[in-house]
């Protein structure tokens, strides 16, 4: 017989504490001020800054913890090394690890591990192979790390059923066009973000 879970008390509730993320300037602009735990979604059409946007995202999140890029799509390649010397990601490399195509059994494995990295950004999502059983077992068995997936696009959505599920699931949804990046956020925030001042002035102007 499964035991249930105890309620929460609205006292409880308000006085329990998350670790958030205090963003300043055009991060707190575009997505206030986070918890450093939960689901993030990001997803665009290719050639339009949504590995650049990931990557600047991945350099001001070590910030705030040990972050892991998992290049399941890409691997450990030119274009990888390209987008990790353009950010200039070398700055951060001691809270920065780049995953060459690990699968998810393995990243599991990793991230029972002590001193475990805190946030994992999951490039992309479609090639997870994840079921939505399968995702939400990974989100409740590490429920205090904070999971960034990157998302091919279909017209103005993530592409598939499973990935338009984790953008309903996601506490931030982030969708790249034109080298901007949309935000829409449960902390606050909902500027867009420019990843690309001259190729988005461009982009926009065409």
């Amino acid at each position: 017989m499964s035991k249930i879970k105890r309620a929460i008390s609205v006292d409880e509730i308000i006085k329990k504490n998350f670790i958030e993320m205090d963003f300043d300037g055009e991060f707190k602009a575009a997505f206030g001020t986070p918890e450093r735990s939960g689901i993030w979604i990001i997803w665009g059409n290719s050639g339009n800054g949504k590995t650049r946007f990931s990557m600047q995202l991945a350099k001001y999140l070590t910030k705030f913890g040990r972050v892991a890029y998992n290049t399941l799509e890409e691997g450990a390649r030119k274009s990888m090394q390209l987008a990790v010397v353009e950010t200039n990601m070398k700055e951060v490399s001691k809270h920065f690890i780049i995953l060459d195509r690990e699968p998810i059994p393995e990243l599991k494995e990793r991230l029972r591990k002590r001193k475990s990295p805190d946030i994992i950004i999951i490039d992309s999502y479609q090639y997870t192979g994840l079921t939505k059983r399968e995702y939400v077992e990974l989100k409740e068995e590490f429920g205090n790390k904070l999971f960034i997936f990157i998302s091919h696009a279909e017209g103005k959505n993530p592409e598939g059923r499973t990935a338009k599920f984790v953008r309903y699931d996601a506490d931030v949804k982030v969708r790249v066009e034109g080298y901007k990046a949309f935000p829409v956020s449960r902390y606050g925030g909902g500027e867009p973000y420019t990843i690309w001042h001259e190729g988005a002035e461009q982009y926009y102007l065409d």
